[in-house]
Protein backbone atom coordinates (compact mmCIF):
# COMPACT_ATOMS: atom_id res chain seq x y z
CA UNK A 1 0.00 0.00 0.00
CA UNK A 2 1.34 3.41 -0.90
CA UNK A 3 0.16 6.96 -0.47
CA UNK A 4 1.16 10.34 -1.86
CA UNK A 5 -0.21 13.88 -1.82
CA UNK A 6 -2.04 13.12 -5.07
CA UNK A 7 -3.02 9.45 -4.65
CA UNK A 8 -4.61 8.21 -1.42
CA UNK A 9 -5.90 4.80 -0.34
CA UNK A 10 -9.51 4.76 0.86
CA UNK A 11 -11.78 2.05 2.20
CA UNK A 12 -15.57 1.85 2.38
CA UNK A 13 -17.28 1.60 5.77
CA UNK A 14 -20.55 -0.31 6.25
CA UNK A 15 -23.05 1.19 8.72
CA UNK A 16 -26.49 -0.16 7.91
CA UNK A 17 -27.98 -2.41 10.64
CA UNK A 18 -30.82 -4.88 10.34
CA UNK A 19 -30.05 -6.19 6.87
CA UNK A 20 -30.35 -9.86 6.01
CA UNK A 21 -27.41 -11.63 4.42
CA UNK A 22 -28.63 -11.02 0.89
CA UNK A 23 -28.98 -7.29 1.47
CA UNK A 24 -25.60 -7.16 3.22
CA UNK A 25 -23.91 -8.87 0.30
CA UNK A 26 -25.61 -6.49 -2.15
CA UNK A 27 -24.37 -3.45 -0.26
CA UNK A 28 -20.82 -4.75 -0.08
CA UNK A 29 -20.97 -5.57 -3.79
CA UNK A 30 -21.95 -1.95 -4.47
CA UNK A 31 -18.72 -0.79 -2.85
CA UNK A 32 -16.64 -3.13 -4.94
CA UNK A 33 -18.44 -1.93 -8.04
CA UNK A 34 -17.35 1.62 -7.16
CA UNK A 35 -13.69 0.67 -7.01
CA UNK A 36 -13.03 -0.07 -3.35
CA UNK A 37 -10.67 -2.93 -2.50
CA UNK A 38 -11.21 -2.86 1.28
CA UNK A 39 -14.68 -2.82 2.84
CA UNK A 40 -15.67 -2.66 6.50
CA UNK A 41 -18.71 -3.99 8.35
CA UNK A 42 -19.95 -3.69 11.92
CA UNK A 43 -19.92 -6.63 14.30
CA UNK A 44 -21.09 -7.14 17.88
CA UNK A 45 -24.74 -6.16 17.43
CA UNK A 46 -25.85 -9.78 17.16
CA UNK A 47 -24.76 -13.10 18.64
CA UNK A 48 -21.29 -14.33 17.78
CA UNK A 49 -22.67 -17.18 15.69
CA UNK A 50 -24.75 -14.74 13.66
CA UNK A 51 -21.74 -12.49 13.10
CA UNK A 52 -19.84 -15.52 11.83
CA UNK A 53 -22.54 -16.07 9.20
CA UNK A 54 -22.45 -12.38 8.23
CA UNK A 55 -18.67 -12.40 7.88
CA UNK A 56 -18.68 -15.57 5.82
CA UNK A 57 -21.39 -14.15 3.56
CA UNK A 58 -19.32 -11.03 2.87
CA UNK A 59 -16.13 -13.00 2.31
CA UNK A 60 -17.97 -15.20 -0.18
CA UNK A 61 -19.20 -12.08 -1.97
CA UNK A 62 -15.84 -10.34 -2.27
CA UNK A 63 -13.77 -13.44 -3.04
CA UNK A 64 -10.25 -12.45 -4.04
CA UNK A 65 -11.34 -9.01 -5.26
CA UNK A 66 -11.17 -7.21 -1.90
CA UNK A 67 -10.42 -7.53 1.81
CA UNK A 68 -12.79 -7.25 4.75
CA UNK A 69 -12.29 -5.26 7.96
CA UNK A 70 -14.61 -5.63 10.97
CA UNK A 71 -15.45 -2.98 13.57
CA UNK A 72 -16.91 -3.69 17.04
CA UNK A 73 -17.26 0.01 17.93
CA UNK A 74 -15.82 -0.55 21.40
CA UNK A 75 -18.73 -2.62 22.65
CA UNK A 76 -16.93 -5.71 24.02
CA UNK A 77 -15.64 -6.55 27.47
CA UNK A 78 -12.40 -8.54 27.59
CA UNK A 79 -14.06 -11.96 27.65
CA UNK A 80 -16.24 -11.16 24.64
CA UNK A 81 -13.39 -9.48 22.77
CA UNK A 82 -11.24 -12.60 23.18
CA UNK A 83 -14.07 -14.93 22.17
CA UNK A 84 -14.59 -12.83 19.05
CA UNK A 85 -10.85 -12.81 18.33
CA UNK A 86 -10.75 -16.58 18.47
CA UNK A 87 -13.57 -16.69 15.94
CA UNK A 88 -12.08 -14.01 13.67
CA UNK A 89 -8.52 -15.28 13.47
CA UNK A 90 -9.52 -18.05 11.07
CA UNK A 91 -10.49 -15.45 8.44
CA UNK A 92 -8.15 -13.32 6.26
CA UNK A 93 -9.32 -9.97 7.63
CA UNK A 94 -7.78 -6.59 6.90
CA UNK A 95 -8.20 -5.69 10.58
CA UNK A 96 -10.20 -6.24 13.80
CA UNK A 97 -11.19 -2.77 14.98
CA UNK A 98 -11.91 -1.22 18.37
CA UNK A 99 -12.93 -4.32 20.29
CA UNK A 100 -13.27 -2.56 23.65
CA UNK A 101 -13.49 0.83 25.28
CA UNK A 102 -10.99 3.07 23.44
CA UNK A 103 -9.19 4.01 26.67
CA UNK A 104 -9.08 0.45 28.04
CA UNK A 105 -5.47 -0.09 27.05
CA UNK A 106 -5.20 -3.21 29.24
CA UNK A 107 -7.98 -4.88 27.22
CA UNK A 108 -6.33 -3.94 23.93
CA UNK A 109 -2.99 -5.26 25.14
CA UNK A 110 -4.45 -8.55 26.37
CA UNK A 111 -6.30 -9.00 23.09
CA UNK A 112 -3.03 -8.94 21.14
CA UNK A 113 -2.11 -12.24 22.77
CA UNK A 114 -5.14 -13.90 21.16
CA UNK A 115 -5.24 -12.11 17.81
CA UNK A 116 -1.99 -12.19 15.81
CA UNK A 117 -3.47 -10.56 12.69
CA UNK A 118 -3.82 -6.77 12.27
CA UNK A 119 -5.91 -4.75 14.70
CA UNK A 120 -6.98 -1.12 14.50
CA UNK A 121 -8.05 1.46 17.06
CA UNK A 122 -7.72 5.14 17.96
CA UNK A 123 -10.65 6.93 16.32
CA UNK A 124 -11.93 8.01 19.76
CA UNK A 125 -8.52 9.17 20.99
CA UNK A 126 -8.01 12.88 20.36
CA UNK A 127 -4.95 14.03 22.35
CA UNK A 128 -1.30 13.24 21.84
CA UNK A 129 -1.11 12.18 25.51
CA UNK A 130 -3.75 9.48 25.04
CA UNK A 131 -2.12 8.43 21.77
CA UNK A 132 1.17 8.02 23.60
CA UNK A 133 -0.48 5.91 26.30
CA UNK A 134 -2.10 3.70 23.68
CA UNK A 135 1.28 3.00 22.12
CA UNK A 136 2.93 2.48 25.52
CA UNK A 137 0.28 0.30 27.12
CA UNK A 138 -2.13 -0.95 24.43
CA UNK A 139 -0.06 -3.76 22.97
CA UNK A 140 -0.22 -2.24 19.50
CA UNK A 141 2.32 -3.62 17.01
CA UNK A 142 4.01 -1.23 14.60
CA UNK A 143 4.63 -3.91 11.98
CA UNK A 144 0.97 -4.81 11.39
CA UNK A 145 -1.58 -2.74 13.35
CA UNK A 146 -3.31 0.47 12.28
CA UNK A 147 -3.93 3.78 14.08
CA UNK A 148 -7.16 5.64 13.36
CA UNK A 149 -6.75 8.99 15.11
CA UNK A 150 -9.24 11.36 13.51
CA UNK A 151 -7.21 14.22 12.05
CA UNK A 152 -10.26 16.49 11.78
CA UNK A 153 -11.34 16.00 15.42
CA UNK A 154 -8.02 15.77 17.26
CA UNK A 155 -8.15 19.25 18.83
CA UNK A 156 -6.90 20.82 15.64
CA UNK A 157 -4.18 20.14 13.12
CA UNK A 158 -1.41 21.29 15.47
CA UNK A 159 -2.41 18.66 18.03
CA UNK A 160 -2.51 16.02 15.31
CA UNK A 161 1.03 16.99 14.34
CA UNK A 162 2.05 16.46 17.98
CA UNK A 163 0.44 13.02 17.80
CA UNK A 164 2.48 12.21 14.69
CA UNK A 165 5.63 13.19 16.59
CA UNK A 166 4.64 10.73 19.32
CA UNK A 167 4.04 8.04 16.70
CA UNK A 168 7.45 8.52 15.12
CA UNK A 169 9.20 8.57 18.50
CA UNK A 170 7.55 5.23 19.31
CA UNK A 171 8.93 3.73 16.11
CA UNK A 172 5.76 3.91 14.04
CA UNK A 173 5.45 5.16 10.47
CA UNK A 174 2.72 7.73 9.70
CA UNK A 175 1.74 5.32 6.91
CA UNK A 176 0.27 3.09 9.65
CA UNK A 177 -2.31 5.85 10.23
CA UNK A 178 -5.61 5.52 8.37
CA UNK A 179 -7.82 8.19 9.97
CA UNK A 180 -11.47 7.88 10.83
CA UNK A 181 -13.71 10.39 9.04
CA UNK A 182 -14.99 9.98 5.50
CA UNK A 183 -15.01 13.55 4.23
CA UNK A 184 -12.90 15.99 2.26
CA UNK A 185 -11.20 17.63 5.22
CA UNK A 186 -9.91 14.33 6.58
CA UNK A 187 -8.94 13.13 3.12
CA UNK A 188 -6.96 16.28 2.36
CA UNK A 189 -5.13 16.17 5.68
CA UNK A 190 -4.28 12.51 5.12
CA UNK A 191 -2.93 13.36 1.67
CA UNK A 192 -0.95 16.38 2.84
CA UNK A 193 0.66 14.56 5.77
CA UNK A 194 1.45 11.41 3.82
CA UNK A 195 -0.69 9.12 5.97
CA UNK A 196 -1.64 5.59 4.97
CA UNK A 197 -5.09 6.43 3.68
CA UNK A 198 -8.52 7.46 4.87
CA UNK A 199 -11.94 6.10 5.67
CA UNK A 200 -14.80 6.66 3.23
CA UNK A 201 -18.58 6.74 3.68
CA UNK A 202 -19.89 6.18 0.15
CA UNK A 203 -23.56 6.82 0.91
CA UNK A 204 -23.72 8.49 4.34
CA UNK A 205 -23.78 11.94 5.91
CA UNK A 206 -24.52 13.72 2.68
CA UNK A 207 -23.75 16.32 1.55
CA UNK A 208 -20.87 16.43 4.04
CA UNK A 209 -19.47 12.96 3.39
CA UNK A 210 -17.77 11.86 0.21
CA UNK A 211 -15.45 13.46 -2.27
CA UNK A 212 -15.55 16.25 -4.89
CA UNK A 213 -17.63 15.81 -8.00
CA UNK A 214 -15.93 13.65 -10.57
CA UNK A 215 -13.53 11.96 -8.13
CA UNK A 216 -13.58 8.22 -8.66
CA UNK A 217 -12.09 5.32 -6.72
CA UNK A 218 -9.73 3.25 -8.84
CA UNK A 219 -8.35 0.04 -7.37
CA UNK A 220 -8.87 1.38 -3.86
CA UNK A 221 -7.31 4.81 -4.42
CA UNK A 222 -8.54 8.30 -5.14
CA UNK A 223 -6.52 10.82 -7.12
CA UNK A 224 -6.75 14.22 -5.46
CA UNK A 225 -8.26 16.88 -7.73
CA UNK A 226 -6.53 20.17 -8.50
CA UNK A 227 -8.57 22.30 -6.11
CA UNK A 228 -7.39 25.01 -3.67
CA UNK A 229 -7.49 24.47 0.07
CA UNK A 230 -9.85 21.71 1.20
CA UNK A 231 -11.62 21.85 -2.14
CA UNK A 232 -15.13 22.29 -0.75
CA UNK A 233 -16.09 24.18 -3.90
CA UNK A 234 -15.56 21.00 -5.88
CA UNK A 235 -18.51 19.24 -4.22
CA UNK A 236 -21.52 21.05 -5.60
CA UNK A 237 -24.12 19.82 -3.11
CA UNK A 238 -21.85 20.66 -0.17
CA UNK A 239 -20.82 24.13 -1.29
CA UNK A 240 -24.48 24.93 -1.95
CA UNK A 241 -25.35 24.17 1.67
CA UNK A 242 -22.30 26.04 2.97
CA UNK A 243 -23.26 29.13 1.01
CA UNK A 244 -26.82 28.95 2.27
CA UNK A 245 -25.56 28.75 5.86
CA UNK A 246 -23.30 31.75 5.25
CA UNK A 247 -26.13 33.98 4.03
Amino acid sequence: MDASPTRVFVYAAYYYPGKNLEALRAEIRSYLDRGYTVVKMKIGGVKLADDRLRIEAVLAEIGNNAQLAVDANGRFDLETAIACAKMLRKYPLFWYEEAGDPLNFALQSALAEFYPAPMATGENIFSHQDARNLLRHGGMRADRDWLQFDCALSYGLCEYLRTLEIIRAAGWSPRRCIPHGGHQMSLNIAAGLGLGGNESYPDLFQPFGGFPDGVRIENGYVTMPELPGMGFEGKSDLIRVMRQLAE
